[in-house]
């Protein structure tokens, strides 16, 4: 198995943050012709149209929702459509007819609403056949071809599992009641699920892509320099900090693999990296941004509409897992300084608290806002983003050296208009079809048959059941997007989980966690694709080495399930610690049993069964 190779440009010699020329910025009409005019025009409607709803008060869903799959259409039918004549003309024509049957929604929506889930006529049946054909073949276009796969075999299920024998079978659904529900009701395509993308998700995406296009990777990285550039294998321990950082406003993993890979990795093979333990590294630390809080690649906000808690709680709760992560990454990559000799960074390519105070506003004034507004008002999330967002938008207008400048400002924010559009319909497409499959569990009790499989096949013990669990989630997170497979693995086994004793929240954060695995773990481990792409390496290496450095997110889901005090941060925050400190040893020493650096033979097992010990016995 292979993986393309991007082209990756070296920082300044003996440095990681690229330094900041003085090339004036692009005007607004080349920015326009380098983005498209289609794009700008779409994302700015995308921007709009979802800022609008944070102060707008309460909508119809059967308005909200369509319109958002209807902003969502032509980025993946018409603008970012791939492949032949064919696969262009086809996409123009699904586009086409998705967004007649999204606004006929729209247009009765009223109506359709008083018909409870019914439909009626040979009109509103073709409307709901083609809505969901055109959801499907977004999904596939968008993402890849197994979620709108494993969404049809649900669907043929609901319609003809009336046939199928055994404790598998259901009762018939009649076919206008059966559409009807996925398509006038919020027991399908416009779900909860789907409401939450267009309330929460949205406006977080749209903060990440305008404070991207501004100077705060610049910032970030300047600071995890500072910070960590001055430790013993310092341009490692820089990527696992900015990593971090990046994954608190991004919680894409591939997004951070790609973009801070592209500085941090150059720059440690510069200075003696084996290129297999660089782009591990940076595949490691960007998996992580994932569960950092408080954007979590989506999934906190997915985790709150199926809990039904506050978004802060969950918040909250994730955060000293995601903490211990990082901790064990950059002990691992500590280890790793030790075996092979890694040094500091110099001096000189720190570059000095000047640049760090110029930069890191850009990153740290919109992540403020919103944490503040968070934790002390009562104001809820989509509204403390969109004060975020317009706090970046003005600081925008200067870039990393501090100039100013309107034809700079209208560039950039244009920029982050059209990411902003792209990545909002990206998240649409996987969440709207991911909605088909639970509305259609809800509809035929399927998710109710295969939970008491689950507890028959555990024998009603805990951690069997966690353990099938966590294989089933990594198995899905191969080929689905971590949000959607978190969504079918969670449906499927999180009661089953729960009815054996787990607190619901600890179920969802240990399918979230598991269902990344992926993202490092052979065959399919797109981070160390990305990243072995970067460092021009074969990626198996580096795969072996991100999972020794990445053995946090194998093991701590399994220390929050024995010690249920590391996610009672809000409740007990002295307990909290010490379940941290506790599983955090534990976690250390079984990394140092994955790694070794001192490479004596007895000193593997022994700190194997050592952490193994400090975490499952005697649990808090």
């Amino acid at each position: 198995m292979t993986q393309p190779a991007p082209v990756a440009h070296d920082p300044a010699p003996g440095g990681i943050v690229p330094p900041s020329g003085p090339t004036p910025p692009r005007s607004p009409a080349e920015t326009v012709r380098t983005l498209g005019r289609l794009p700008l025009l779409f994302g700015l409607a995308t921007v709009g149209f979802h800022l609008y709803l944070v102060f707008a008060g309460l909508l119809p869903h059967l308005v909200t929702r369509p319109l958002h799959l209807m902003l969502a259409i032509p980025w993946v039918f018409f603008i970012d459509s791939q492949g032949g004549r064919w696969a262009r003309w086809s996409g123009y024509g699904l586009g086409a007819a998705g967004l007649a049957s999204a606004a006929y929604i729209v247009a009765n929506h009223g109506a359709l609403a008083d018909q409870y889930g019914s439909l009626q006529g040979g009109l509103q049946i073709a409307v709901a056949v083609v809505l969901i054909a055109v959801v499907l073949d977004m999904a596939r276009r968008a993402i890849k071809a197994v979620l709108p796969a494993v969404a049809l075999v649900v669907l043929l299920y609901g319609l003809v599992g009336h046939w199928v024998p055994g404790h598998f079978g259901h009762g018939e659904l009649p076919l206008n009641y059966f559409l009807g529900t996925l398509i006038i009701t919020e027991g399908g395509l416009w779900s909860g699920l789907t409401g939450v993308s267009v309330t929460v998700i949205a406006p977080f995406i749209i903060l990440g892509a305008f404070i991207s296009a501004g100077a705060a990777g610049t910032g970030f990285m300047a600071l995890a320099t500072q910070l960590a550039g001055r430790f013993r294998a310092g341009a490692a321990k820089v990527a696992v900090l900015s990593s971090a950082m990046y994954g608190t406003i991004s919680g894409v993993a591939a997004a951070n693999t790609a973009s801070t890979g592209m500085v941090t990795i150059p720059a440690m093979k510069r200075l003696g990296y084996p290129p297999s333990l660089a782009a591990a590294v940076e595949a490691v630390a960007s998996t992580g941004g994932q569960i950092m809080p408080p954007l979590m690649g989506a999934g906190i906000f997915v985790m709150a509409e199926l809990l039904h808690r506050p978004y802060l709680e969950i918040m909250g709760a994730a955060t000293p897992p995601a903490v211990l992560f990082f901790l064990t990454a950059w002990w691992g990559v500590h280890q790793f300084a030790i075996r092979l000799g890694l040094k500091p960074m110099a001096a000189a390519a720190m570059p000095g608290w000047t640049v760090v105070g110029r930069t890191v506003p850009f990153f740290l004034v919109p992540f403020t806002i919103l944490i503040v507004f968070l934790t002390v008002t009562a104001f809820t999330p989509a509204y403390a983003a969109a004060v975020a967002i317009v706090a970046t938008l003005l600081m925008l207008i200067a870039d990393d050296t501090g100039r100013l400048s309107v034809r700079g400002w209208v560039s950039r924010v244009m920029t982050g208009t059209v990411e902003a559009g792209r990545q909002v319909a990206n998240i649409a497409a996987i969440i709207v079809c991911a909605s088909i499959i639970v509305g259609v569990f809800n509809m035929t009790g399927v998710g109710v048959k295969i939970t008491s499989l689950i507890l028959s096949a555990s024998g009603g013990e805990l951690w069997l059941a966690l353990i099938l669990t966590g294989l089933a989630s990594l198995v899905l997170g191969m080929e689905l997007p971590t949000t959607a497979a978190y969504i079918i693995a969670v449906s499927v086994a999180g009661p089953a989980l729960v009815e054996l004793g787990l607190p619901e929240l600890y179920a969802h954060l240990f399918v979230f966690w598991y269902a990344l695995l992926c993202t490092i773990t052979p065959p399919v481990c797109g981070n160390v694709f990305i990243a072995a792409g970067i460092a021009r390496t074969p990626w198996i290496p580096v795969s072996l080495r991100a999972m020794q450095l990445g053995i946090g997110l194998f093991i701590v889901p399994l220390g929050f399930v024995a010690n249920p005090s590391l996610l009672a941060l809000a409740q007990d925050p002295l307990m909290t610690l010490a379940a941290a400190l506790k599983v955090g040893v534990g976690v250390w020493l079984i990394s140092f049993a994955a790694i070794d650096p001192l490479r004596r033979w007895w000193a593997r097992p022994l700190a194997l069964a050592a952490g193994a010990a400090l975490i499952f016995v005697g649990g808090i």
